[in-house]
């Protein structure tokens, strides 16, 4: 029997292990949620991207000149990330209209190619780069019938 205030024979030696455990294991635990974090990021601004490229390409091939079809493409990809709430550092968007100078009744295609460089400053664990540059693109068919000026 043991004296009251005394601990069980045998347990001096793991006092204090819990503490150390979590000291050790807690920054382990931070550092594994924050990774899941910029994944997810990464992976929900990938779609985005993909989702605007193709936006745009789709806007572009429903016109009916090179110079409409980019403004459409543009104003579709910033409709796009800004309602999937993705805020690009710096972006490009490059449209190929070169499917508008074929002849009437020839297949012809615009290209949409979307370039969105994602910050991820704001989580902060060593090693992590700052940015993730994401490219997607898309090709859209033009109506090979449609009149075009």
């Amino acid at each position: 029997m043991t004296k009251p205030g005394h601990a069980l024979p045998g347990c001096e030696r793991d006092r204090g292990s819990y503490a150390l455990e979590t000291a050790v294991l807690a920054p382990v635990l931070i550092a594994v949620l924050g990774l899941m974090i910029a994944f997810g990021r990464v992976t929900d601004a990938e779609g985005a991207v993909d989702s605007a490229a193709h936006a745009a390409a789709r806007a572009a091939s429903l016109e009916r000149d090179a110079g409409t079809a980019q403004a459409r493409a543009q104003d579709a990809v910033t409709r796009s990330l800004n309602g999937q709430g993705i805020t690009c550092h710096t972006s490009e968007v490059a449209i190929d209209t070169s499917g508008y100078a074929t002849d009437l009744g020839e297949p012809a295609t615009v290209t949409a190619r979307v370039s969105c460089t994602a910050g991820l400053t704001d989580i902060a664990i060593p090693g992590l780069p700052g940015s993730k540059t994401l490219t997607a693109s898309w090709t859209s068919p033009i109506d090979a019938y449609r009149a075009r000026p």
